[in-house]
């Protein structure tokens, strides 16, 4: 599973647009994809969980991610890409202490 943030610009979002994006708003990762935005609804963040094939890397996460922004609709310019692979991180629990 990939974690991806795409940071942009909306460029030229009508009442319409803006009404979606404040209904498709959140700070989930899901697979549609959720908006973060700024008061103007200008500058935005996308998050968006990318499902990992086993020889997936972060390119395939990246294009899959602005294929669901795609899917929204909006006109925007992409800022920043940032993909986390869930694969790789590991979770520490709290009470459990390292052995070592």
């Amino acid at each position: 599973m990939f974690r991806v943030m795409i940071r942009g610009t909306f460029d030229g979002l009508g009442d319409t647009g803006r009404a979606a994006v404040l209904a498709a708003g959140g700070i989930a990762f899901t697979e549609a994809g959720t908006f973060t935005h700024d008061q103007s609804v200008s500058a935005f963040t996308f998050r968006c969980q990318v499902p990992a094939g086993p020889d997936d890397g972060e390119d395939e996460a990246a294009r899959g991610a602005v294929a669901a922004l795609d899917a929204h609709g909006h006109p925007y310019r992409i800022l920043h890409v940032a993909v986390t692979d869930m694969r790789h991180v590991k979770i520490r629990r709290k009470g459990r202490q390292a052995s070592g």
